[in-house]
């Protein structure tokens, strides 16, 4: 049986090569505030994984995706064992786009707090008189750049998202710079809406494109987890306050009120935390992991 190893590690997953195709593993890692922490969250992995293979195949009429397959039979025989069952999606080759693709639909976060502070969120003019949670008139596109481990992603606007690909693809920076605007907003608009009929509000996500070898952009990475996005319950919901959620919000918070954990959660939050996001997923797709 070959043997393989991951040939590059991020915050959460772990890619295999397995020669014309990539393994994404998600691991059952969990990172806040760009630090990983000390602490694993069981099952965690399984949740990310089969949420993004839900919201892929639900959005495959708006652009394609990366995924070939969840089932570990169609993997190489290695990877047939109980720590990659569930976890594991076997996923076409692409060049990856240097930004990270992030759209608002309601001010919350590092953009409630710009907001606050000159009306703006990353450089786009709001109405006046909006409250914290508030939803916006329109989602919002906010790109970023992509940040190596242990670095913050940068905020930019479209205008130097449009120099980052053209950088990196010369005479296409215009072309891919739209293009992943414009399937960003297509996307969040469709599985936002979805969300809500099934008691979920998405109030911000992020999106990873690449390119196939016909050049053409693809969807990749995870898609509207709780590790990338925030969920709320619709239940409850009220502007003018931060808002429970069903992401690892819970964990932020935590961290945040005990800033002498040095990154080591107690058992009854990391308990908390898979319970939120195992109940995002059953009331997302309708069906228990």
């Amino acid at each position: 049986m070959q043997e393989f190893s991951p040939v590059k590690e991020g915050k959460v997953r772990e890619i295999y090569d397995v020669g014309d195709a990539l393994i994404m593993v998600a691991t059952d890692r969990i990172s806040a505030f760009d630090v990983i922490l000390k602490n694993k969250v069981e099952k965690k992995g399984t949740v990310l994984t089969q949420m993004s293979k839900f919201w892929f195949d639900y959005t495959k009429d708006i652009v394609s995706n990366h995924m070939i397959s969840t089932d570990t039979a169609d993997m190489p025989e290695f990877f047939r064992k109980p720590e990659f069952t569930g976890n594991s999606m076997l996923c076409k080759k692409l060049t990856m786009l240097p930004i990270e693709c992030i759209v608002r639909g309601y001010i919350t976060g590092s953009g409630w707090n710009s907001y606050k502070e000159n009306g703006t969120v990353c450089g786009i003019k709001l109405p006046e008189g909006l409250k914290e949670c508030d939803k916006l008139p329109e989602p919002i596109y906010t790109p970023s750049t992509k940040a190596e481990i242990g670095d913050h992603d940068e905020n930019i606007d479209f205008e130097r998202s449009v120099e980052v690909l053209e950088r990196d693809f010369p005479g296409h920076g215009q072309e891919y710079a739209e293009k992943l605007r414009d399937c960003t907003i297509a996307l969040y608009k469709k599985c936002a809406d979805y969300a809500l009929t099934r008691g979920i509000i998405i109030a911000d996500t992020k999106f990873e494109f690449g390119l196939n070898e016909e050049g053409e952009v693809v969807l990749a990475d995870e898609m509207l987890t709780p590790d990338s996005s925030r969920f709320w319950p619709v239940e409850g919901y009220e502007p003018g306050k931060s808002q429970p959620s069903f992401d690892k919000q819970f964990v932020r918070d935590w961290l945040k009120a005990n800033p002498e954990s040095d990154y080591n959660l107690p058992q009854d939050v990391i308990d908390k935390t898979i319970a939120k996001y195992e109940e995002a997923y059953e009331l997302l797709t309708g069906k228990k992991l």
